[in-house]
């Protein structure tokens, strides 16, 4: 995705949350609080954005957004649940309309069996909607980091946009 429809889609996210004076919180793993930093660059995004907290340790995951330390053991950091959790969690944590999470490898080590490096789970929530989708990246650390980005935005952006459908 080019930094063009990047800007263009945080452009459609920060008009419909400003219009329809919605919040959001965010819960990054992988992305290390790039997501975080792509918000708050876009001038007036005090206005929707909340919280974000970068949980990349296990720890932190179980600390700060709750996520049970057995879900984490049992399923992994990097899985649909605990990503799932993430973005409900935060959510609830922020008291925010919306929430986005990411949780994954960007490499370039640490695959892990059946997790190789690229692996990236993306939620989005706002009430009982839910959007959880996994992706297998290509390419460095920071290409994965950047299409984990660019993915978290296209997802956020349907959920906004089912979210303002009837």
């Amino acid at each position: 995705m080019t930094t063009n429809k990047i800007k263009n889609i945080l452009t459609l996210i920060h008009k419909e949350l400003t219009r329809n004076k919605n919040t959001i919180a965010v819960a990054e793993s992988c992305t290390g609080g790039a997501l975080s930093r792509l918000f708050t660059k876009y001038p007036g995004s005090s206005r929707y954005f909340v919280l974000g907290i970068v949980a990349y340790s296990e720890q932190s995951k179980e600390k700060l957004l709750k996520i049970p330390r057995k879900t984490i053991t049992g399923h992994g950091a990097v899985s649909k649940i605990v990503a799932e959790l993430m973005a409900k969690n935060i959510r609830k944590i922020a008291k925010t309309d919306f929430s986005l999470s990411t949780t994954g490898i960007a490499g370039p080590d640490g695959a892990i069996k059946n997790t190789p490096v690229g692996t990236v789970f993306i939620a989005a929530r706002s009430g009982n909607k839910l959007i959880c989708r996994k992706f297998r990246f290509s390419g460095t650390r920071t290409k994965v980091i950047t299409k984990t980005c660019a993915k978290a935005l296209e997802i956020l952006a349907e959920l906004i946009c089912a979210y303002s459908s009837p």
